[in-house]
Order: structure tokens, then sequence, then C-alpha cells
């Protein structure tokens, strides 16, 4: 996707190696017609797929999420990091490990919003080690729903995470690749 591939190079901010800033853009502030090109791209990519729900996990993967559910018509649901006292139905649940927040979370979603046999897209704003993206597989899995497949808006390919998902099977979009943030730089594959 040019357009995002020349935000990150004009916005983005490279803080080491492993670490891609793009909060003025995309997970801080957002560029909201940015966001609908990307959840009409996330369409476009898997309009060849039966979607009946959105997965996400809070907070910076649902604009993105809800830019896709709006072009796909279908409802969004995302995992929560916290349970809140409202939350005293049953649900599913798992650890996901945040890299760049450096803490485990404890994922959530009401069995309510998760009926088995749906088929569940997963859309998620990075993917590095691939962690968000695998809890929240497991949540889809737990709840008995198909994973039709795994939208991503900036794929770190050389932190793994994407070849461990497409080792388990899954179908993974990523709307731009980054091989390297070496010397500070943004490399594209």
């Amino acid at each position: 996707m040019e357009l995002l591939k020349q935000k990150i190079l004009l916005e983005g901010t490279v803080l080491n190696e492993k670490v891609l800033k793009v909060d003025s853009f995309l997970n801080h502030q957002l560029d909201p017609v940015l966001t609908m090109q990307i959840g009409a791209e996330f369409a476009r990519r898997f309009e060849d797929c039966t979607v009946d729900k959105i997965l996400t996990i809070e907070s910076s993967g649902i604009a993105v999420a809800l830019a896709t559910a709006v072009k796909l018509n279908v409802p969004l649901v995302f995992a929560r990091k916290k349970r809140s006292l409202l939350m005293s139905e049953e649900a599913y649940t798992t650890e996901v490990y945040s890299y760049t927040k450096q803490e485990t979370n404890h994922i959530t979603v009401l069995k309510k919003f998760l009926p088995a046999g749906e088929k569940v897209l997963i859309i998620d704003d990075f993917l590095a080690s691939g962690a968000a993206a695998s809890g929240l597989a497991v949540l889809a899995r737990q709840a008995g729903c198909e994973i039709t497949g795994i939208g991503i808006v900036i794929e770190k390919s050389f932190q793994g995470g994407a070849a461990k998902l497409r080792q388990a099977g899954y179908r993974v979009e990523s709307l731009v690749r980054i091989g390297s943030l070496k010397d500070g730089k943004v490399t594209f594959l």
C-alpha cells in the first residue's frame, strides 16, 4: 500500500532496530482518510473469504478493524486487556505479551460476542513476534470459530511473527512489510 509506505517514511520514527513509532497517524493520533483506505484494502484482500465478524485487540487495532468492518458490513469485537466489573458474564481469555509495553495482559472477549461456527477475520496494527495475533487466534479457537485470515497494517518481517503464523496455517495479509529498521532507516520488503 503505497500511501501507507509514504506516511511511514514521512512521519514514522525509528526508535531502535526493533521499534517503529507511527503515533502521528496510526496508533495515537489517527489519519481518518488513511484509516478508511486501510479498511478498504483489507476488504479487497479478503473479498474471497466469508467473514462473519472482525476480531481485534484494544486499543490500537480498533480503528483499522472498524474501518474494515464498515467496508465488509460485519460486526467488530475487540479483546479487552483488562477485565472490568461490568464483564460479569462468561468469557474466553488468554495471555498475550506486549513487546512495546513489556507486560503480559490477560485478553478477554465475552462468549456471547464470539458464537461457535462464525468465520472470524483478525485485524491488528502491528505484527512483530506474533503474540497479539496468536492470542486472538486462541480466543477464536476457544469459541469454536474459524479464522479466515489475519490482516496486519505493518509487519516487521525481521521479528518472525508472520512466519510463525503462516507456519501455523493462517493466511496473513500485511499491507506493508518491513525488512529492517537498521541505522534508523525503514527498509521495505
